[in-house]
């Protein structure tokens, strides 16, 4: 059995990063060696017994990333407003950078190409795995029904401050690589008045929001007298916790490249 991967989680005092934290001691796979929270946090230098309870590893919430600490991936869910300096940390330390940090600008996706060709970097708006099949999935069916009109629709807690979701739109993606079109030119994300007809090549959206909706995602594929629905519900976010993991043991021992949720997904043929 090889030795555990070594992870340094960035964005701990959040909820997805309590959650990884979580997955990342209940597994034999993962070792957690540094939760790094900004300065002027609660946590700061608080144990962390303090959140998750007694622990059998001597480990903090720190403001700093200790270079004497072992590290093997870096898993970022924290923001845009500190996605640059963990991913300079990652480079710095020549680690594996998985990150869910939504938000990002353009010069922030640019910055994780530059950086894939000295570390692995795998990014992802949505780390469920089923999600990362439904994409898969949407990607086949878009190319085999390049004729069937297709709709977005994604359901979020009330909190939720953009729109659409990070994974409607990669699902937006994938309807459009798989007909060959760049969805830029191809969106619809409202629809109100006297919009006319609907034209047959348009990806269209509608974000709903309320509760306290974990996600749900569903891809319409409507024809004349008959449509086919797909959908991912998520019941909670252990599940994106445990897709970050799986990513980061998986992305641990890979050459540098970027690389997609995708991948780290059984072959299906």
């Amino acid at each position: 059995m090889s030795d555990p991967v070594n992870i340094v989680v960035h964005g701990s005092a959040g909820r997805m990063g309590q959650a990884v934290i979580r997955c990342i001691l209940e597994s034999t796979q993962a070792k957690l060696t540094c939760a790094l929270v900004k300065p002027g946090s609660g946590l700061a230098d608080e144990p962390l017994d303090r959140v998750f309870g007694a622990l059998p590893r001597n480990v903090d919430f720190s403001t700093s990333f200790d270079p004497d600490v072992a590290c093997d991936v870096f898993i970022d869910f924290s923001g845009p407003n500190a996605f640059d300096g963990a991913l300079a940390l990652a480079l710095e330390r020549r680690v594996a950078f998985v990150s869910g940090s939504t938000g990002l600008r353009d010069e922030q996706r640019a910055a994780m190409e530059r950086a894939a060709q000295s570390i692995p970097v795998l990014w992802s708006a949505n780390f469920s795995l089923g999600v990362a099949m439904l994409v898969r999935v949407v990607r086949r069916v878009a190319a085999a029904l390049p004729d069937w009109d297709c709709d977005i629709v994604e359901y979020h807690h009330k909190r939720k401050e953009d729109a659409p979701s990070g994974t409607a739109l990669e699902l937006g993606h994938a309807v459009a690589e798989g007909r060959g079109h760049a969805l830029a030119s191809h969106a619809v994300y409202a629809r109100h008045g006297q919009v006319g007809p609907r034209k047959s090549d348009e990806i269209g959206f509608a974000a709903l929001r309320g509760g306290d909706v974990v996600g749900e995602h569903t891809v319409l594929f409507a024809a004349d007298g008959e449509r086919l629905e797909l959908t991912h519900r998520a019941g909670n976010r252990d599940i994106f916790a445990h897709g970050a993991l799986a990513a980061a043991i998986w992305l641990a021992r890979r050459d540098p490249g970027l690389y997609t949720l995708d991948q780290v997904l059984a072959p299906t043929e």
